[in-house]
Parts: C-alpha cells; structure tokens; sequence
C-alpha cells in the first residue's frame, strides 16, 4: 500500500503525482533551477553566449551532425555548470568548515566544466576552420 500523500514530506509529495500533472510539476521544478542557475554568474555568461551560439550553430552547421555538434556542445556546457553548481550547493549545504572531500567535489565538479568547455571550443574551432580556412 502506498504511503499517504499527507504523511509525505513536501519534497517527496510530486512523487505521488502520474501523468500530466507530475510532468507539469517537474517542468516547475525545472524552471526553477535554471532561475537558480541564472544567479550564478558563470551560467548566466554561459547562456548569454548560447543566444549567439546557438543561431549561429544553425548557420555555420553544414548538416544536421555538424549543426547539432556545434548545438549541443554549447547546451552540454550549459548542463555541466548546472551540475557543479548543484553540487557546489550540496557541499556548501553540508557546512562551511573545510573537508578534503567537500573540496575534492567541489574540484571534480570544476574539473568536468573545464573538460566540456575545452570541448565546446574545439568542437566551434575545428567547425570555424573548415568553413573558413579548409
């Protein structure tokens, strides 16, 4: 027998929910962590930068791969930074004193942004080269 839905903590109530309204509301949540993800200055450089990425994918893109390429390592870069900032917010959740796996995260986290931005770059700069320079 399921557990009733008042006896449930408000964060785990939409996990009671099915259909339309579970998608309703997990599109809620969703749009509330990219307005988290907006105060945090290098998302929002990031996303500044995906409004001329992105159209710009779509010109530059000489098929669907090369568009989608171009696309999706802008909104891959986009999606790392949400997830280190979640974890940054998760370790800072936990307290403020310093622990060598708080800050083992914390670097790992920083590490993956790091990795999909290099690989954001070359995908564009390898793109730049064979429209232009090939």
């Amino acid at each position: 027998m399921p557990p009733q839905i008042h006896l449930l903590s408000p964060a785990d109530r939409h996990k009671q929910r099915s259909g339309l309204s579970r998608l309703w509301h997990a599109t809620g949540f969703s749009l509330a962590g990219l307005r988290a993800g907006w105060g945090e200055t290098a998302f929002r450089q990031e996303a500044v930068a995906a409004v001329v990425l992105l159209p710009l994918a779509f010109w530059l893109g000489r098929g669907w791969v090369e568009t989608a390429l171009l696309a999706g390592s802008v909104l891959l870069l986009m999606i790392v930074e949400l997830l280190n900032t979640a974890i940054e917010a998760a370790i800072d959740r936990i307290g403020p004193e310093w622990h060598a796996l708080s800050k083992r995260a914390k670097d790992m986290g920083s590490a993956a942004v790091l990795l999909a931005l290099i690989l954001c770059c070359g995908i564009w700069v390898a793109a730049l080269y064979q429209r232009f320079l090939a």
